[in-house]
């Protein structure tokens, strides 16, 4: 049995603080280094070396791959394409989350039903609910098509994957109609957060909706609005299995992003370095748009 000192110097280590954090956050440390720091260096490896998928030995090309995508004007279209794709999704992301996280809090019948529907494009695995989206943006058995016709809004099938502009408001709206209910879930804990007699309080004094919204709800809720922007923004600028399945980056490359040109050229092409390369641009600019939203996460918190 043990003694009495070492049972005292367990419990007096169990309530330390300080014993208890590094418990608990060195096995999730430890995690994310083996699933993310270990493919991280490999990808740099790779980038400086000249392996590919028929030949996977080592050798040193220096900054080689770098300058070859540089002169790519594949590269440098997809990155254009990566940055409209990320703002304007996050922007409608944003605010069509605000607007339904309002809707899924309100007192109505059957406000579980629509909850449940809600999260429905989250939940449904994204290979099946965009390739359902293929069939509905077909160019000639396309429903949406069908219903513009009979309404008179359109005369001929109006191609939505087949030409750039039209293919890149797809991908846009398919993958904000995946993330909304994510940023809808995420914004509608923090509504019911906020205390109840404030709200009154303003409405006993004769503030309007609008008012409210803009001057108590809106800034007491920033910070969780700029943590559901920082989850979107990570998972639109890595995301490719919507492009993949809709368009695999075409017509003529005007719907590629940085993620799958990165698995075009890795991948399928065979040329892993090159694609290594292509892949570690993601990291810089999704770490300055990481600093730049919790840096206003923590100025909000501050004020």
């Amino acid at each position: 049995m043990p003694t009495e000192p070492a049972t005292a110097h367990r419990r007096r280590l169990v309530d330390r603080d300080e014993a208890l954090a590094w418990a608990f956050l060195v096995p999730s440390v430890a995690y994310v280094a083996a699933l993310v720091g270990i493919p991280f260096f490999l990808a740099i490896a790779f980038s400086l070396s000249d392996v590919t998928g028929g030949d996977p030995s080592f050798d040193w090309v220096g900054l080689r791959n770098f300058n070859r995508i540089f002169a790519d004007p594949v590269f440098w279209r997809s990155l254009r394409n990566t940055l409209v794709f990320t703002a304007v999704s996050m922007l409608l992301i944003v605010v069509c989350g605000k607007v339904l996280a309002n809707v899924l809090i309100a007192q109505f019948r059957g406000r579980w039903l629509v909850r449940f529907l809600v999260l429905l494009p989250w939940t449904t695995p994204v290979a099946l609910s965009t390739i359902t989206w293929l069939w509905l943006l077909d160019s000639v058995f396309s429903p949406i098509d069908w219903v513009l016709r009979e309404l008179g809004l359109i005369q001929s099938n109006t191609y939505w994957l087949g030409r750039p502009v039209l293919a890149m408001a797809s991908v846009i709206a398919v993958h904000v109609w995946r993330l909304v209910p994510l940023a809808a879930v995420i914004m509608m804990a923090g509504l019911l957060s906020v205390p109840k007699d404030v709200q009154e309080q303003a409405t006993v004094d004769g503030a309007g909706y609008w008012r409210r919204m803009f001057e108590i709800t809106i800034p007491l809720t920033a910070p969780v609005i700029a943590i559901s922007a920082l989850f979107g923004a990570i998972f639109t600028f890595t995301d490719m299995a919507v492009v993949y399945v809709l368009t695999r980056g075409g017509p003529t490359n005007g719907t590629q992003v940085l993620a799958s040109w990165a698995f075009f050229r890795g991948i399928e092409g065979g040329d892993i370095g090159q694609g290594a390369a292509i892949a570690l641009f993601l990291f810089p600019l999704l770490l300055a748009a990481a600093i730049a939203i919790l840096r206003a996460v923590r100025r909000t918190e501050v004020s």
